[in-house]
């Protein structure tokens, strides 16, 4: 299936910035074209691409940059999703932990009361159905400091909030869980999507419990442990002030796949 994806990014920068971008699709998604050009009032700047070995994520380090208006362009075009490698052990160790956004700790006896057992796909699919029916999507209506506990009190949020509630609940029975940051085709409000990552045997089996996008079509950007290991922009040192975002992304020359959101998906 080959996609077609852009990304622009905005920003004003007041004093001399070091920020890491996280927009370009992982290492090992099949990339028939791709360019990353970052301006500074309209000159380009050099980036550095920096590999995660163990995920694939590709960072792109942006140092000593302004002041001025910054702006970044992406685009590739792309004939899969980035398929994931099997469930290696270190995965496991820290696939279950608490994390920055994933405070289990404080959910373990939600899991029990409202999952129950979690022990095969079909369970780890009506995780994701349970946290679809309980939150409603409402843009706006969650904090960048939110956990999965804020987000089960206040029964509403966005894409990397159902993912961290969803991830809680699996990891407080002992899935291993893990979030992916994507393009997604089919998206409405078009935007970047963060969907989970469940392991089940020794694959990953993927999980939207806003259920806004078709799985199948979705293309890997970065993976980590939450939303704290998958920024799209992360600012060191300096002084920034985000201006907008528009992302596009789309199927090309045949339909978009459908999805019900009950069978088992893997990324790519």
């Amino acid at each position: 299936m080959r996609r077609r994806l852009t990304s622009t990014l905005t920003a004003t920068v007041s004093s001399p910035v070091e920020a890491t971008l996280g927009v370009a699709v992982a290492d090992g998604v099949d990339r028939q074209e791709e360019r990353l050009v970052v301006t500074l009032d309209g000159s380009q700047v050099d980036v550095e691409e920096v590999l995660d070995p163990a995920t694939g994520s590709r960072w792109h380090v942006l140092r000593d940059v302004g002041p001025g208006d910054l702006r970044v362009e992406y685009a590739a075009t792309v004939a899969d999703g980035g398929a994931a490698g099997p469930v290696t052990p270190l995965e496991r160790i820290r696939g279950v932990r608490p994390s920055r956004y994933v405070d289990l700790d404080r959910l373990e006896s939600v899991a029990r009361a409202e999952v129950g057992a979690v022990v095969d796909e079909e369970d780890v699919l009506r995780v994701a159905t349970w946290v679809n029916e309980h939150l409603s999507y409402v843009l706006g209506s969650s904090r960048v400091t939110d956990g999965a506990s804020d987000t089960y009190l206040a029964r509403r949020g966005v894409c990397r909030d159902y993912a961290h509630l969803t991830m809680a609940l699996l990891r407080a029975r002992g899935i291993p869980a893990r979030l992916v940051a994507c393009y997604a085709p089919g998206l409405s409000p078009m935007d970047f999507h963060a969907v989970v990552e469940a392991a089940v045997d020794d694959r990953w089996v993927v999980l939207d419990p806003t259920r806004l996008a078709p799985r199948s079509s979705l293309v890997r950007i970065s993976t980590g442990t939450d939303a704290a290991e998958t920024s799209f922009l992360t600012v060191h040192t300096g002084g920034l002030s985000f201006g907008g975002l528009t992302v596009t992304a789309v199927v090309e020359g045949e339909d978009l796949p459908t999805d019900d959101h009950v069978s088992t998906v893997s990324v790519g």
